[in-house]
C-alpha cells in the first residue's frame, strides 16, 4: 500500500511539473511532445525547477536571496534522499537519479539566479556569458542524459543551443526586463549603435527609433548565428530526440522572425509566433518523430 501511495505522489509531482511547463513555456512544451513519452517527464521536471527559481527572482518577495538559499538547501536534501513536500523537487530528485544528471550543474544555475538579484547591467559579452552559461547553457547540459547522445562531443553544442534560446528570450523580453530594472543586452554592443539604458527607457514609452531598431537587429543576427553554431550538435543526439530539439530550435528562431517582421520593435510589443506558423513547424517535426521511432524499432 505504501508503495502505491509513493508512486501516486511521484506521479502527481511529475504532473505538476508538466502543468508548469505547459502554462509558462508553451513553445518549449510543444517541442517536448515530440519526445518519446518515457523521456517527457524528466524534461518537465527540469523546466519546473528552473521556473520555480526564476519566479523567486522575477517576482521577488521580502527576501528573495533567502528563498533561493532555502531552495538550494531543500534541493540538496532531496538529492540526498531526504523527504520533501515540494512536488517539483520530488520530481526533480527522481529525474536526477533516474538519468544520472550532474548535480553540480544545479549549483551553477542557482548562482546565475542570484546574479539577477544584484546585477542589472552587463558591460560586455564576457560578463553576459557568465550569466547565460549558468542560466541556460547548463540547462542544455542537464538535458543531454535525457535526450541521449551518440557522441560525447554533443555537450558544447547543447550548451550553445541553450544560450541561443536565452538570447532570443532576452530580445523578446527587452521591455519587460527593463520594467524590472534589468538590461541583459551588453552595454558595449548597444553603445556601438548609440543606445544606452536611458534610450531604451525612452523607447519603451515613445516607441523604438532607428538606433534602437538597428541595435535589436544586431542582436537578432547574433542569435541566428548561435543557432547555426549549435545546429551540428543535433545530429549527435539519439535519433528519437533529434526531431524534438530541431523543432524547438525552429520555433525559437521563428520568434526572431516575428521580431524582424515587427521592425525590431521589442520595446512596445512582445513577439508571439502565430498558431499557424507554429503548426507549420511542428507538423513536419511530428513526421520526423514517427519516422525516427519506426527506425528505432527495426
Amino acid at each position: 500500500m505504501g508503495r502505491v501511495r509513493a508512486l501516486t505522489t511521484l506521479d502527481s509531482a511529475y504532473a505538476g511539473s508538466r502543468a508548469i511547463n505547459a502554462h509558462h513555456g508553451r513553445t518549449y512544451y510543444l517541442a517536448t511532445r515530440l519526445l518519446p513519452p518515457s523521456r517527457r517527464p524528466a524534461v518537465h521536471a527540469l523546466y519546473g525547477f528552473a521556473r520555480v527559481a526564476d519566479e523567486i527572482v522575477d517576482n521577488p518577495g521580502a527576501d528573495p536571496a533567502g528563498e533561493l538559499l532555502a531552495l538550494e538547501s531543500a534541493l540538496k536534501d532531496a538529492f540526498d534522499g531526504g523527504a520533501t513536500g515540494h512536488p517539483v523537487l520530488l520530481a526533480l530528485a527522481d529525474t536526477v537519479r533516474r538519468w544520472n544528471i550532474d548535480r553540480d550543474l544545479f549549483g551553477v544555475f542557482l548562482n546565475s539566479m542570484r546574479m539577477d538579484l544584484t546585477v542589472t547591467d552587463y558591460a560586455n559579452l564576457d560578463e553576459l556569458a557568465e550569466y547565460t552559461h549558468g542560466s541556460a547553457g547548463v540547462i542544455g547540459l542537464m538535458l543531454l542524459p535525457v535526450l541521449g547522445t551518440v557522441s560525447p562531443e554533443a555537450a558544447p553544442y547543447a550548451a550553445a543551443l541553450g544560450e541561443a534560446f536565452q538570447l532570443t528570450n532576452f530580445l523578446r523580453d527587452v521591455g519587460e526586463d527593463l520594467d524590472r530594472g534589468r538590461v541583459y543586452l551588453p552595454a558595449d554592443h548597444l553603445a556601438a549603435f548609440g543606445v544606452d539604458r536611458e534610450r531604451l527607457a525612452w523607447a519603451r514609452v515613445n516607441g523604438p527609433d532607428r538606433t534602437t531598431r538597428r541595435a535589436v537587429a544586431h542582436f537578432a543576427a547574433m542569435a541566428h548565428a548561435g543557432y547555426r553554431a549549435a545546429e551540428p550538435g543535433i545530429a549527435l543526439l539519439d535519433p528519437v530526440s533529434r526531431p524534438c530539439v530541431a523543432t524547438a530550435a525552429r520555433l525559437y528562431r521563428a520568434i526572431l522572425d516575428e521580431i524582424a517582421a515587427a521592425g525590431y520593435d521589442v520595446l512596445t510589443r512582445r513577439a508571439v509566433v502565430p498558431a499557424g506558423r507554429k503548426a507549420s513547424v511542428v507538423v513536419p517535426g511530428v513526421a520526423r518523430c514517427v519516422l525516427a521511432r519506426l527506425r528505432g524499432t527495426q
